[in-house]
């Protein structure tokens, strides 16, 4: 046993109600997990505290909270786990137990039991770092499995045999790999070889519990190695086939097409090297971007491989992901679908010739999320030939010059049709319905293509023109379909951008 400085309980007053209330009862009680561990290693005091208690733990926690003045948060008598939150922290009070699993099923049957049992049932050596915090042996480290060493060698290891760890709960497969990229440590042989052969067990754990850990390593310090973990442990295939199928090359007659994982990964590395705070929703924009590349690839011996409508075909998956994940249908998957179809377009506009038009409709359909696009479209040119890539990126700016100058000019930062559909109703004594729609409509894309500017007067002045004709059945007059200046920019060539 190792002891620890009395300092830590003379600065920490929860620690030293945690040993009064240990003291008063009589029960050995020790601190134990993440909290020993992050303190171990950078020193970091967290505010959640798991404790072992030797005795009942409901009992423990009610005196912890009289003693605090608050109350008892929960108690989950068949885990033997009761909870007090104080200020902010969260102390989980547990007694010495052990656990059974069914082979079809994570969640365990528990049982009392010894200390040392207890240390039998950790997941990792480094979270088996038990410390008294009662008087008689208040400061004392419990090292059962050698955790202390494997911190200091930067390794992830299971306490007993990995197999059987994660045969019982796979869930710690993912946690291997989240605290493997949190910290920056490797995972042991045997515990990487374990999970390989028990990738497949994953497969009983709820989506909930899978994304709860993805989204960690997600949001990690480093999420591209993490996903490289999870790609080589067959994990990621468990959960997100459609990402893992990005891997492999294919050559015909001569052409290949590159990797399309080590793509993604790498647009992933670059965004973040240049927004390192990029949110939750726009990493997952930036992992999703190509996944539908496998579903439109097609090879033509004229040019090659092909991905046409990979974006659009991608968007659609991106919903199917985020159903099958119970991920959160809202503005969430709205945004990241959007980034996945749109994130073709400024590099398309830059191949094809600068519109006008072409760029109000990206402005519009961007909308608030133009930034984070170019961000992504930007992160999407990966060529390794420097001289190819200073050009596309050149190409691009010139592009996204024409963006702010067109937003600017057209006044499309939050654009709305000035036109409005109660004001069709009033004008032409209509009820609801599609007539108001393709009259609405029929005004929007007239901004966009330039035909008229984006102001009141000219919308409702064009408004009076078409309306006759949709509200007779007709077609709009070709003449009012037209732009009279043909758009001045339009097909201007700026190059053949290449990711």
């Amino acid at each position: 046993m190792t002891s620890l400085p009395p300092l830590l309980w003379e600065e920490e007053p929860l620690l030293q109600a945690l040993t009064a209330t240990a003291d008063e009862l009589g029960q050995p009680t020790y601190l134990v997990g993440g909290w020993v561990r992050d303190w171990l290693l950078t020193g970091e005091r967290g505010r959640s505290l798991d404790v072992v208690t030797v005795g009942h733990p409901t009992r423990f926690a009610e005196r912890l909270a009289q003693r605090l003045g608050t109350t008892l948060a929960a108690e989950y008598r068949r885990f033997y786990v009761a909870v007090v939150h104080w200020q902010d922290y969260e102390v989980e009070v547990v007694a010495p137990r052990k656990e059974s699993y069914s082979p079809d099923s994570r969640n365990p049957e528990v049982a009392p039991a010894t200390l040392e049992e207890d240390f039998l049932r950790r997941d990792f050596t480094i979270n088996a770092l038990y410390v008294a915090l009662h008087s008689a042996q208040k400061g004392e480290l419990i090292d059962p499995f050698h955790g202390i060493r494997d911190l200091a060698h930067k390794i992830i290891r299971t306490p007993t045999d990995p197999v059987r760890t994660f045969t019982d709960d796979p869930l710690r497969m993912l946690r291997a790999v989240r605290f493997a990229v949190r910290l920056g440590f490797t995972l042991e042989s045997e515990t990487y070889a374990a999970i390989r052969s028990q990738a497949s067990r994953l497969a009983i754990v709820s989506p909930e519990r899978i994304v709860e850990e993805f989204h960690k390593i997600l949001l990690s310090p480093d999420p591209v190695r993490g996903l490289q973990m999870l790609f080589d442990t067959g994990l990621l295939a468990q959960f997100l086939p459609e990402v893992a199928a990005l891997a492999g090359t294919e050559t015909q007659q001569g052409y290949s097409h590159k990797d399309n994982f080590a793509h993604t990964l790498k647009v992933l590395e670059q965004l973040l090297a240049q927004r390192p705070d990029a949110n939750l929703w726009l990493r997952w924009a930036a992992l999703l971007h190509d996944i539908g590349k496998p579903f439109t690839k097609r090879f033509d011996p004229q040019v090659g491989w092909t991905f046409h409508l990979h974006e659009e075909v991608g968007a659609k998956k991106v919903k199917e992901i985020f159903r099958r994940l119970r991920l959160p249908l809202d503005e969430r998957l709205r945004y990241v679908q959007k980034l996945v179809r749109l994130h073709g377009r400024p590099i398309a506009l830059a191949q094809e010739g600068v519109t006008d038009s072409a760029i109000r409709r990206l402005i519009v359909e961007a909308g608030e999320d133009l930034q984070d696009l170019i961000l992504l479209c930007r992160s999407d040119v990966t060529t390794r030939n420097l001289r190819r890539r200073a050009r596309f990126l050149q190409n691009f700016d010139r592009v996204m010059q024409r963006v702010w100058e067109v937003r600017e000019r057209d006044r499309l930062a939050a654009f709305q049709p000035p036109i409005r559909g109660d004001l069709i109703m009033q004008t032409y004594n209509l009820p609801p319905g599609p007539l108001v729609g393709q009259i609405k409509e029929a005004i929007r894309q007239a901004i966009l293509e330039g035909i008229i500017p984006n102001d009141f007067d000219a919308a409702y002045a064009y408004m009076q023109q078409i309306a006759p004709a949709i509200l007779a059945g007709q077609p709009i007059p070709q003449e009012l379909r037209q732009n009279p200046e043909h758009e001045k920019g339009e097909g201007n060539k700026v190059g053949s951008p290449h990711k």
